[in-house]
């Protein structure tokens, strides 16, 4: 099997030579290829080599993809009908994206679904896996918890819950992954995994198991990604703190830079992102695009009316759907009419054309600004982006990894490498300065032990929570200054490790009732900004006050318990599954639920009794 005419990226190479290898009969008992890939670092063209050699081989008669998001099947499709690698790797393959009709493949090489189509018709997809010998491809790997872990009745164990069967019936697999760790500490399905520093880590010199890697460093040194700029802006935040029952006090400013993450770093940070520092980071990235466009057109002699490719692209990623609106709003009123309308595009679950615009964004020189929640920040394969706003709330460092990897694509038309970067505004708050530090000195993709957080999937913000005592209500933000921090390469992957066991080996001791206060709260902030959001949008559907309604509905989902009866491990379950799923779409369980009623009725009195006290 000679190697293909375009040039391959050392783990796509490492790819073409395990396959080839298992096609002569070299590579026996090899049955999973686990595929650790940095984000932005071409994990696309993966599939399409394994499945091309491997058909031909004979090994396998059809390829099944399955990714974590419906905008990601056109890309699977379009990464097996690209010309330029039909030539080079010598194949005529093509797959569809399938829903949930009978026969998906219908003739061709195999199909692409998505966790939740696997989930809605489990017995489609097995049936199909066991009337074919399958490539079975698993996009983003740790988006599936082990079921082992004890994880029951949220979305996520029930995509693995119908995925398992599959796994188990594929003749080979090819799992894909940016991250090989779960935000929230769970094990991934089917990796293997053993003990090290008293934590469990993938086994990757398991049996039967071929590991290929390929970190930040691999992908910077054969410039398969692009070197970030980081932009922190500085700013300080005023809000009100407290309750009903408290009364609230006005607390700030505080800075965002303030020394360490301390009480006010969240709450400083929610306002910042929907008060006026969010229009100041918003500016700063849309002028550095603006003038990255006007730069790019003089360079080729280009008028403000050419639409082309390769100018550069923004993108906006905003803490929740009322924020995106605002900041849309905000990106149109700096532009005439005409060209707003052309330029900036919207992408959240609530507009009805957002897989339109997040194509039209990918595939088209127009429109240049996409803003978005989370629909777009992971997989995105959009490599005009060379600004990212990153105007939101979370910051586990897979999803930070996931968001600036969208920016760090090198643009085939935006000229030479050496002239490219990518350019990430931000917050210069101290949780984000620490994911900083933490990609500087992790600069390869390896397994590591890790301190289990106390905390959500995706830590959180404290939301908007005008409902309950925790609750805080935004005022004012504005910034105060920005600075500039180029990306550099950092320690070994050696000294990575140490530094890890390190700080695995000394947490900082936490009280269980202060976990629990904490846990508590930020459940409580994440169900009233649910109801919040969804009044705003008009989704209200009468009744009862929504938080009300939203906190019985999360009770009848978690064992009829109230948040002060939860355990530590139900309150983190609790917040991963408002992390995933809304409350707006399970109102259903209150439907005839006496004691739902009953408790309506004793708030409506006690609200009618207290004007006349």
């Amino acid at each position: 099997m000679s190697a293909p005419s375009r040039p391959l990226r050392s783990h796509q190479r490492s790819l073409f030579e395990l396959v080839a290898a298992l096609a002569r009969g070299e590579a026996t008992g090899i049955a999973d290829i686990l595929a650790a890939v940095t984000p932005g670092g071409g994990k696309s063209l993966l599939p399409v080599i394994a499945a091309s050699r491997l058909i031909a081989a004979g090994l396998v008669d059809r390829v099944v993809w399955v990714v974590p998001r419906d905008s990601l099947r056109l890309q699977a499709e379009e990464a097996f009908a690209d010309p330029a690698w039909r030539s080079a790797l010598g194949h005529s393959l093509s797959v569809r994206a399938a829903d949930n009709s009978p026969d998906p493949s219908r003739g061709l090489a195999g199909y692409v679904t998505t966790y939740q189509a696997v989930a809605a018709a489990p017995a489609l997809h097995l049936a199909e896996m066991r009337r074919h010998r399958t490539l079975l491809v698993v996009d983003e790997v740790h988006h599936l918890p082990a079921l082992a872990d004890g994880e029951t009745g949220s979305e996520a164990a029930a995509w693995s819950s119908a995925l398992l069967p599959l796994f188990r019936e594929a003749r080979l697999r090819l799992l894909l992954s940016g991250t090989l760790e779960r935000a929230d500490g769970r094990r991934i399905l089917w990796l293997p995994y053993r003990q090290e520093g008293g934590a469990p880590v993938p086994d990757i010199e398991a049996p039967g198991w071929a590991v290929i890697g390929y970190s930040r460093a691999e992908a910077l040194a054969e410039k398969a990604v692009l070197p970030v700029n980081f932009g922190a802006l500085d700013g300080e935040a005023s809000w009100l703190e407290g309750g009903r029952t408290s009364g609230q006090a006005r607390v700030g400013p505080h800075r965002l830079s303030g020394p360490g993450p301390s009480a006010t770093t969240r709450p400083a940070l929610f306002t910042a992102l929907r008060t006026g520092f969010a229009r100041d980071l918003l500016r700063e990235a849309f002028y550095a695009t603006r003038r990255l466009r006007a730069e790019r057109r003089r360079k080729r002699g280009l008028t403000a009316a050419d639409a082309v490719r390769g100018l550069g692209k923004l993108l906006v990623v905003a803490p929740d759907q009322a924020s995106a609106q605002s900041y849309h709003a905000m990106l149109q009123a700096w532009m005439p009419e005409e060209q707003a309308r052309r330029d900036v595009r919207i992408a959240t679950s609530a507009e009805t054309d957002a897989h339109a615009a997040l194509a039209a964004f990918r595939l088209t020189p127009e429109p240049a600004v996409l803003v978005t929640v989370a629909m777009a920040y992971e997989g995105l394969d959009a490599p005009e982006v060379a600004v990212v706003a990153a105007l939101t709330h979370i910051r586990s460092r897979p999803w930070l990894e996931q968001m600036i990897a969208r920016a760090t694509r090198v643009d085939p038309h935006a000229g030479d490498y050496a002239d490219q970067h990518a350019l990430v505004f931000h917050p210069d708050d101290p949780l984000f300065a620490q994911f900083r530090a933490r990609i500087e000195t992790e600069q390869a993709t390896a397994t590591r032990p890790r301190k289990r957080p106390t905390g959500a999937a995706s830590p959180e913000p404290r939301p908007l929570a005008r409902e309950t005592d925790e609750g805080i209500v935004p005022l004012e933000s504005n910034a105060l200054g920005l600075r500039y921090a180029m990306l550099r390469p950092g320690p070994s992957v050696a000294m990575a490790r140490k530094e890890a066991r390190q700080a695995a080996a000394e947490p900082a001791p936490v009280p269980p009732s202060r976990v629990e206060r904490a846990l508590r709260a930020r459940v409580a902030a994440m169900v009233t900004a649910q109801a919040v959001e969804d009044e705003a949008e008009l989704r209200r559907t009468g009744g009862a006050p929504l938080p009300h309604r939203y906190n019985a509905v999360l009770k009848r989902l978690f064992n009829n318990k109230s948040r002060a009866a939860m355990t530590v491990e139900e309150l983190e379950a609790a917040l991963a599954w408002l992390e995933r799923n809304r409350l707006q779409d399970h109102l259903h369980l209150l439907d005839g639920d006496s004691r739902y009623a009953w408790s309506v009725r004793r708030r409506w009195a006690g609200a009618e009794r207290r004007p006349g006290q």
